[in-house]
Order: C-alpha cells, then structure tokens, then sequence
C-alpha cells in the first residue's frame, strides 16, 4: 500500500535500530553493506565512462560537479546505513556516489536550510526525531547535536521556515505537526509545538485517522500548510515567530477518499498543486495569499485510466514538482513506475496533461528538480536506483540522461 505502514506505525521491515553512536562521520561507500569498495569503483568507474562517451571533448570538464544527498530505511533489509553522499554534473546529469553520513537513522526526507549550510533529516520511526546536520563545500558532513524528538510517530518530511529560525515536521502515524527552533548554528532544540489534527476519511486501511505528510510555508512566507492524507485535509497555519507555535488559520477540503500527499506552490504564489496518493489524481488549487486560502480545482489522473498504458497494479503518485519558470509540473508513479508531465496553462489555473514516461527504475518514491531546473532526479524505492532526466526548457519533456546510479533503498534525492 502506498507507504505500506506496518501495524505500529513503521514501513515494511522497519523497527527500532541500533542507537546512534555519540559522533556521526563520514564514510566511504565501500563501507556500506553490500556495497564492496571493488563493487562501489566498478559503478562509478561505469558512470563516468558511460557519461564520458556521451558527452564528448571539454563538456565533461565544465561545470564542475555538484553535490546530492539521498535519503534511506537504516532498518529495512538491504537499506542504507545514514545519509547517502553523492555528486552530479549539472550539464550531463551523470551521479557517482561520494561516501555515506553513517548513524543517521531512517533519514526518509531530507531538507536544506534557507543557506544551505545546514542538511534537516527525519528519523522515520515510531520514535520519530529529527536531525541537523552542517553541510558545506571543502568540509565533511557533520552531525549537530542529538536527534531531536518530533512528538510524533514516523515523521517523513520537514522543510525549514523562510527565515531560518524554525524547523517544521510532518509525521505521518502521529497525524501532528512539530516546530523545533533552529539555533545560530543551525543546531536543533526541543519541540515548541506539536499539533495534532483529527478526523479520518473513507479509506478504512490509509484513513482510519489523520496522516500528516507533508508541510511546507507558502511563497510569501505568511502561513505555513500541512497537507493531511487521512483527513483528505489542507490545514492553514500562522506561525507566531516568538513562541515557534501554530495557530490554525483555514482549511481546505480534498475529495473524500484522495488521499493528498504532497504539494507544490507555482512560482506566483497564487496556486498549488496537490498530488493525491489514494486516487491518483493532481489538483491545481488556487491560492489567495494575503488570506491563506486554498481552493481544490479538477482533478487530472496522474496515469492512464485504459488501455495498454494503463497501471497493472494499484498506483500511488509520491512527489509532486513545478519548474522554475511555473510552466510544468511533474509527478512520480509508484506501481506504473512513471513520471507524469502536465502543462501549467492560464498562469498556472490550469492543467494539460502532456506525457506519462518510465521512472527508469521501480517505485520512484521521490522526485527534485536542480536548482538550474535543467535536471529531474527520480528515487526508485524498490529497484535501489536513482535516475537523472535532462529537461527540455521549451516543452517540459524529460530525456534519460545518464545510466542509473546504484544506491540502498533510496527513497529522498535532494540535488544542490
């Protein structure tokens, strides 16, 4: 099922791990189970022979490679064992993997600070926590602190408030909403808010309660919403700076029994989109800025609904993404294993489906954009690869770019 919770909460062969040793470092891949120091050369000497043949002369040299970090299960069979380290060359999209973060536990979501100086990882467990870690270039990774409790069970995404000061957190089976505040340092402190929401919709196995999986602050900075799968709920926040607590402010109801996931805004700040996991649908909403309102529009398959394109097994849509220039918007398949690409017409109003291609891989869970928009990076969950797209600027459509990058159980890339 969709994330295929287990019974306490967890996803499929994950439980409680092994505690985090007292300093997180750095380490080669090669010390990754599974993944020999001959078998980690072999895979990236391939990539980068294959990338050299297709990019002839000095396009290899120029630009100079950028980093990527890969979110994992630390307790699933054949997962990671912390954060993955890895590289890309921004003209070919060619990854190679660079090392691990060992000791960060199930890091499902990761999330940069408004700097970048600083990584947020959740803990994906029934103890859910969260992570800081100091990223930076010329300097390893290195773990700030301790892992800080959300409040919440199983929390799978966070985002870092505009103004660098609060940390925000989903967490799935708690149905809640944490804030943690952010140190000068980027260093985490204690929760100093948790809300709960409540409710349930029609899908007795996915909705039998709320199941917040996504939260994010709009474009304007001025409210921050959560997007509840169980609920089939957009919940609306003010975020009081002084005391990093939450004030619901409007809510905005889905069809019963979709499911929403996750949300995108358009560059405008005057819609978002929402992917629903349970129906397979993509839903510009409009967004009235200065009140925090959102309004469901249609909704659009994010597969074909017959014919030989159409999924041999039940489909759930993960991550949902808008280009830079506000005019595409793309969505992962999970089960049809795809990338769907929808034209984002009347100033982003509107929807025009325009393609649905393979992920490369099985179960692309996760998909990001570069920050040049001239990538698409998919993390396939069940055939443990992460593939690179190139984007044609003019139409939206992706092109494979490069031969898939071997990696455990990848389930977050987050390309910088």
């Amino acid at each position: 099922m969709g994330d295929t919770r287990t019974a306490t909460g967890g996803n499929p062969g994950t439980g409680p791990g092994t505690g985090m040793g007292t300093q997180a470092t750095a380490e080669s891949a090669s010390a990754a189970p599974g993944l020999t120091r001959r078998r980690f050369g072999a895979l990236a000497g391939a990539g980068a022979a294959a990338a050299a043949a297709a990019v002839p002369g000095s396009a290899w040299a120029a630009p100079g490679p950028r980093r990527a970090y890969l979110g994992t299960y630390t307790t699933q069979p054949g997962g990671g064992t912390g954060i993955g380290l890895a590289s890309y060359r921004p003209r070919t999209g060619h990854l190679a993997s660079t090392g691990v973060l060992a000791g960060v536990r199930n890091p499902s979501y990761l999330a940069l600070s408004p700097d970048r100086r600083t990584l947020y990882a959740v803990d994906e467990r029934p103890e859910g926590a969260v992570t800081a870690v100091r990223v930076g270039a010329g300097a390893p990774p290195e773990v700030l602190g301790r892992p800080r409790a959300t409040g919440g069970a199983d929390p799978c995404h966070l985002s870092a408030h505009p103004g660098g000061r609060f940390l925000l957190t989903a967490n799935y089976t708690g149905g809640s909403v944490s804030v943690h505040p952010v140190g000068r340092g980027g260093e985490l402190g204690e929760a100093t808010d948790v809300v709960r929401h409540t409710g349930s919709g029609p899908d007795p196995e996915r909705q039998e309660g709320p199941h917040a999986h996504m939260v994010v602050t709009d474009p304007g900075g001025r409210y921050v919403v959560a997007v509840d799968l169980g609920t089939d709920t957009l919940h609306t926040y003010r975020l009081d700076p002084r005391t990093g607590t939450l004030r619901e402010h409007a809510r905005a109801a889905i069809r019963p029994g979709a499911g929403p996931r996750h949300l995108a805004f358009h560059p405008s700040g005057r819609h978002a989109y929402v992917v629903n996991e349970l129906d397979s649908t993509l839903v510009a909403c409009g967004y009235d800025a200065r009140d925090g309102i959102l309004t469901p529009g249609t909704p659009h398959p994010t597969v074909p609904r017959a014919g030989r394109a159409a999924p041999t097994e039940r489909n759930y849509p993960a991550g949902v993404v808008v280009s830079p220039d506000g005019r595409f918007v793309y969505v992962s398949n999970r089960g049809h294993d795809s990338i769907a690409l929808f034209a984002a017409e009347c100033g982003g109003a509107a929807l025009r489906p325009v393609s649905v291609i393979p992920s490369g891989g099985s179960y692309p869970r996760h998909i990001a954009l570069d920050p040049s928009g001239g990538l698409l990076f998919a993390a396939n969950q069940r055939s443990g690869t992460v593939t690179a797209f190139r984007v044609n600027r003019r139409t939206g459509r992706l092109t494979p770019a490069v031969p898939a990058l071997a990696a455990p159980v990848p389930v977050c890339v987050l390309p910088v």
